[in-house]
Parts: structure tokens; sequence; C-alpha cells
């Protein structure tokens, strides 16, 4: 470039050149400082925290609540910021190519020297440093800086407005939309992923709720209930004597009854509204028939969190989870779903695996029919949960066969290995970690 390209420049040595020389460097650092402003606070307003800030807003904090209306007007926000900083930006090149000029001559040379030292500046101490202060310090820089933005908004609001009307212009002609329409809704899982990154600001019993909460929409009432083969129910197909007898002595508060056989179910029954007929001497089955309600029946596959609803909805607190063909797959409670968000809290029942714990050897003695999601959590074991739902149908899975007794089978560090086999169903498993550093071997059958 030749010296008429830069005839542009001969006005400002005349500006400076009645300045002292303090002067000068003070009008410099000033410029660089308002640039830095721009950018910082570009940064950090974007930066910001919308949930919190919207906390903070609403205990009557009156930075957040003005920061949030700067931020409602995001186009007008980055209309001014840029506006400014691009302004502030040309009067540092212009200031410094000026001094350049009058102190070293007009020339090619000085003048690359000049835009260089001006692009060094502005991108360490105006673009970089500042940005970084921001993104790392949003809250502490953005709260403060909303009054200066909103002073300057208002003060370059003709010169915005005209701006962002050529802008808006170009983006209908681009067909890009703009606008409350385009916000990002966050997803579960993005949700999920924020209530992880808390993790160190809220208690972890607080976080295991939330996560369980999430995780509930991906489970179904197969999950959760008890297995057809551990449900305590009462059949009234029986003697008095022992229909009596299992009264007396049952576990729960609620019982199904049957008759003959548990797809034959008639109702629910609440063991206390029959004790007293217990207590007479001609007890007879068709006075505790008249005291069950009908039962109420789920369909397997429905999703956890809807069957919590359904139970809300009609004022249930146990179903029996039947199959499309009307068969008995298991039950499921009102507690049930419940546990999964909050956690065990139910007392020990006959049949049930509340004392599932490693011993000193690194085994555990469990019954097949165990959930596998009982088994994760307790035991802190990686089945997956997209197959089987008990450790004898992921056992059954794996082998393809009925097994004997004692035939064992490995994951990972963990030996699957039967221990009992009766009525053509596995009845116990015993589960044995070893070290991981211990090479994986094949199947083994003992």
């Amino acid at each position: 470039m030749g010296h008429h390209g830069y005839r542009r420049w001969r006005a400002a040595p005349f500006l400076v050149e009645n300045l002292p020389y303090w002067a000068q460097a003070l009008a410099l650092i000033v410029l660089l400082l308002i640039s830095a402003f721009f950018s910082i606070s570009e940064t950090a307003m974007m930066a910001l925290n919308r949930y919190r800030l919207s906390h903070m807003a609403k205990k009557g904090q009156r930075s957040a609540r003005l920061a949030q209306s700067l931020l409602k007007r995001t186009e007008d926000l980055l209309g001014t910021i840029l506006l400014g900083n691009n302004l502030v930006n040309t009067a540092v090149t212009t200031l410094v190519t000026a001094l350049a000029i009058r102190y070293f001559g007009n020339n090619d040379t000085v003048l690359l020297l000049a835009t260089t030292a001006v692009a060094l500046l502005i991108i360490i101490f105006c673009e970089i440093t500042p940005k970084v202060i921001g993104a790392t310090y949003p809250e502490r820089i953005a709260l403060p800086a909303s009054y200066v933005l909103r002073f300057l908004m208002k003060l370059l609001t003709p010169i915005v407005w005209a701006v962002n009307l050529v802008v808006r212009q170009l983006l209908r002609l681009m067909r890009i939309k703009t606008g409350e329409g385009t916000q990002v809704k966050l997803s579960n899982e993005e949700l999920r992923s924020i209530v992880l990154e808390a993790g160190g600001f809220m208690p972890l019993k607080h976080r295991s709720i939330l996560l369980n909460l999430f995780d509930l929409e991906h489970i179904t009432v197969d999950d959760v209930m008890t297995p057809r083969r551990r449900v305590e129910a009462l059949d009234v197909a029986g003697d008095p004597a022992s229909i009596k007898e299992q009264l007396v002595t049952c576990y729960h508060n609620k019982l199904p009854v049957y008759e003959g056989e548990l797809n034959r179910v008639i109702g629910t029954l609440h063991v206390r509204r029959v004790l007293s007929l217990l207590q007479k001497p001609d007890f007879e089955v068709e006075d505790l028939k008249a005291l069950v309600v009908p039962p109420y029946f789920i369909p397997s596959g429905t999703p956890a969190f809807r069957q919590l609803q359904f139970f809300q909805e009609n004022r249930q607190r146990l179903g029996l989870v039947v199959d499309e063909y009307g068969d008995v797959l298991g039950l499921v409670s009102l507690e049930d779903i419940v546990e999964e968000i909050v956690g065990e809290f139910t007392t020990t029942v006959p049949g049930g695996q509340q004392g599932l714990a490693w011993d000193e050897q690194d085994e555990a003695a469990v019954e097949a029919g165990v959930s596998l999601r009982i088994l994760n959590r307790r035991l802190g074991t990686q089945f997956p949960l997209d197959g089987p739902k008990t450790l004898n149908g992921y056992v059954l899975e794996a082998l393809q066969d009925l097994p004997e007794a004692s035939v064992s089978l490995r994951r990972g560090d963990l030996v699957i290995e039967v221990t009992q086999v009766e009525e053509h169903a596995i009845r116990s498993i015993r589960l044995k970690r070893l070290p991981a550093d211990r090479p994986q071997g094949p199947l083994a059958r003992p």
C-alpha cells in the first residue's frame, strides 16, 4: 500500500499532536479498557446460568432482575455490545496509527508495525483475556455490568435499532427464524446431566432421588413387581383351618385371594378387616369372600411412572400384573414403585432379598428368582437390564438349557454358580467376585 492509501490518517496527528504524552497514553489505555469491558460483559452475560439467575431474581435481587430483562432482549443487547466494541476498537486503531505516524513517520513499515501492534493489543487485552475472565466469573461480572449496559442500550437505541433492522432483513432473506420459538428446551437426559454435574451442591440422597425419578421413565412394572412364585396369596378353596392359620401368620396387610389356582383371582383382602371373623368358632369362607374387594389388574409392560399416576388416580395401592392371556405374572404395589425413587424402606419378609451382601470371601448366596435390578443396586453388579429380569432368566438365556447343579459361568470378574436345581427350575445361585486382574475364562462346567 502506498502513501496515498493513508491520507485519511493525516488529520489524526493534528488532533493528538497538541496533547501531552501522558494524555495520549491515558487515552489509549482508557479505550483498551472500554473495549475489554464490552468483551468481558458479552461473555459473562451469555455464560450466566439462566436457572440460577431466575432463582436470584425471584428472591428479589435487583441486579439479577436487570440482567434477566436484558437477556430477554438478546438482539438489542448484542447489538449494543458489538456496536460499542467495534467503535472503540476502531478508535484504538486510529489513535495508535496516528501516534505511529507522528513519532516515526508516514511509511509502509511504520504502518505495518502499528497495525500489528494494534492487533496484538486488542487480541490479548481486549478479547482473549477479558472473555476468559468473563466465562470464569459470569455472575460477579454480568450483574454489576447490567447497570452500565442498560444505560448504553438506551443511549444507542436509535443506532442499534437501525442496525438490527438491516440484520433482520438479511436473516429473513436467508430464512433464518429468531425469537422465542427457536429456544432449545432441555430433555430429560440433559436435566439428568445437570443433576449429575450439580452433585457438589446438593445432598447425596436428594441427588439420588432425582436420578431415580429420571430413571423411572425407562422401567416398567415388570421390573419392580414381585414375581408370581414369591407372591403371598390366599387360596379360599382350601379348608377353613388352613385359611385361618395363613391369615394369622401372614406378613402382609393385603393379600390377593384366589380359588384353587392363582390365575383365578377373585379380589384383594384387607387382613385387618377379617380379624374379627377369626375369633368366631363358626368361621365361614363365604363370610371372608364378602370382605374381598375386586382385583386391580395391570397389563404387563406398563411404564412404572405411568402406573404410579394410575395408582393415584384410581386410589389403589396394589395390583396384579397380567400378560396378554390374562395369566398372573406377579404383584406390584405402590411401595414397590416409591422404593424405586426414594430407596428401600420396607421390612424384611420371608422369601425377600433384604440380606443380600458380600461375605468375607466375596461371595453371596441368592435366590435364582431375584431381580437383576436389586442385585445391581445392593451388590454393585453390572447385569444388563434390557433382557431377562431375573438372575434365573439371565442364566437360562446364557446356557440355553436347564443346567444341573454346580454349573457355573463367568461374566467379567463375577462367577455365577448354580447351587440348587429342583422341579425343573433353578432355586439358588452363588455369586463370587474375582480379582479384576485375573484372566477371564470360558464357560465352565465343573
